[in-house]
């Protein structure tokens, strides 16, 4: 099911939570801080927000919305070379939380390569011991990427690569990469103000690749520097936020249409309602809702949604605010409940 039609723009009050009367200045919540990482590099104008902790290691939990708002501009963007950075684009990336690393330093990477290479040997020998520091069939490549980090105070990202080359191939072919996960820290201050010395705070972790290579990479780190991975889901709220920034920023005008995907509750067999509206219609809703060029607040938020939720039930008489968002799919990038995101350009 699907509306195209521009939503009326109006300027009335939105549904605020905690039933607050009053706006609220709040950062885009959780997950926001993923995507102005990964769009940092794009030389996007998102602020960057904290993470809050999941479940355990491959199951999902929800995300913090309780961050104080921050610059728009990234600090950390001037350098980055952009084929460095291209990975981090058109592909999809599954999002972990990481406890603070202990006894991690950037200057032993080529060592944590050679000892996670062996282990991943190993787990694939089911166990049996594999000498450091010999050819082995998969290539591990950890290395930094001191750009990608939302300030100054923040620790540099780190890169994980896992690389791979037939037997059959020659031995000067190219390697084909099969895994990459890397570790950011995005405006981190206030996690690390309380971290011991010996720690490193790390807090966001992305993967794109099986997950098998996931769960022993996930492993070695957590063994040796005695962290914990959580995986990281994403509430209807940050939907939202995500929904109206990636609507504010500026696209072609062949852009696809902003859509949202919502999840029916309480029916016997599983039904989702897609709505579709054109890139500039939503655009000119979001110019007339927000107050600030460069400033999200909660209210504004609120009242983009409910402008779209009226249009959608003057047309359909369906009460979008009694099912829930799980997609918003962007011409900038998508992102899903379950904790994946995707940037298109």
């Amino acid at each position: 099911m699907a509306a195209g039609a521009a939503p009326r723009p109006a300027r009335r009050g939105g549904r605020r939570e905690g039933g607050s009367n009053g706006p609220r200045r709040e950062a885009a919540p959780g997950l926001v801080s993923v995507m102005e990482s990964v769009e940092a590099v794009a030389r996007t104008l998102l602020s960057f927000g904290r993470l809050s902790r999941g479940l355990p290691f491959g199951r999902a939990h929800g995300l913090s919305s309780r961050d104080p708002l921050l610059p728009l501009a990234p600090r950390s963007q001037e350098n980055a070379d952009p084929q460095r950075t291209a990975f981090l684009l058109r592909k999809q990336w599954t999002l972990y939380s990481v406890t603070p690393l202990y006894r991690f330093s950037n200057a032993h990477l080529r060592d944590y390569a050679r000892l996670l290479s062996a282990f991943i040997a190993a787990e694939k020998q089911k166990g049996l011991a594999v000498e450091v520091g010999v050819e082995l069939d998969i290539k591990v490549a950890v290395s930094s990427l001191p750009y990608l980090k939302g300030s100054d105070q923040d620790q540099a990202a780190i890169l994980v690569q896992l690389s791979s080359r037939s037997p059959a191939s020659p031995k000067n072919s190219e390697e084909k990469l099969i895994w990459s996960g890397w570790f950011c820290c995005v405006s981190g201050d206030n996690l690390s103000k309380n971290v011991p010395e010996d720690f490193t705070c790390l807090p966001l972790f992305l993967v794109n690749g099986a997950e098998c290579y996931t769960s022993i990479v996930g492993s070695w780190f957590q063994k040796t520097f005695d962290c914990s991975f959580r995986r990281l889901a994403i509430s209807p709220l940050i939907l939202s936020w995500m929904a109206a920034m990636w609507t504010g920023c500026k696209v072609d005008k062949t852009a696809s249409a902003m859509e949202l995907v919502f999840s029916v509750p309480c029916l016997p067999q599983p039904l989702d309602i897609s709505y579709a509206i054109h890139p500039e219609d939503a655009k000119a809703l979001w110019d007339t809702v927000q107050k600030t060029p460069g400033e999200i607040i909660q209210e504004e938020v609120d009242v983009f949604m409910d402008c779209l939720y009226s249009h959608f039930h003057r047309h359909f008489r369906i009460h979008l605010s009694a099912t829930k968002l799980v997609k918003v799919s962007t011409a900038i990038a998508s992102a899903h409940c379950d904790g994946i995101i995707k940037v298109r350009f």
